[in-house]
């Protein structure tokens, strides 16, 4: 049994066969800062389709970023932290600018999988 799309998603896996490494480097690493690979190192999958490819991950990015904050938000009114206005945009900004990185590759992960096609069988071609 494969690994599920979330899993992929999450922990920045291969969209084809879910085991190769999406990213250079890990997200938070600033030099290669989200720096996608050319191919996969286990299926050898071409993680680009064309230049620029990865633009169309910004909008994702932005409805993550949405989820995020939204997500700061109901925290505070489920701890009943009562921070007023102030306190949760600050919460919120503060949550975005430490999740930033990780928002950018998880957008860029998402972006992949929606182009890119699970195939179990990819793996028993490579080996």
């Amino acid at each position: 049994m494969g690994k599920s799309i979330v899993y992929s998603i999450l922990f920045l896996k291969c969209p084809q066969c879910r085991e190769g490494e999406f990213l250079e480097a890990h997200p938070y690493k600033l030099s290669n800062m989200n720096k996608v690979k050319k191919n996969c190192p286990k299926c050898q999958l071409k993680y680009s389709i064309e230049p620029s490819f990865y633009t169309g991950s910004m909008y994702v990015s932005y409805g993550v970023g949405i989820a995020v904050a939204v997500a700061v938000y109901v925290l505070t009114l489920i701890f009943g932290l009562d921070f007023g206005p102030t306190g949760i945009l600050t919460s919120i900004v503060i949550a975005l600018i430490i999740t930033m990185p990780y928002i950018g590759a998880v957008s860029k992960s998402i972006w992949a999988h929606f182009f890119f096609k699970y195939d179990p069988s990819i793996l028993k071609k490579a080996a």
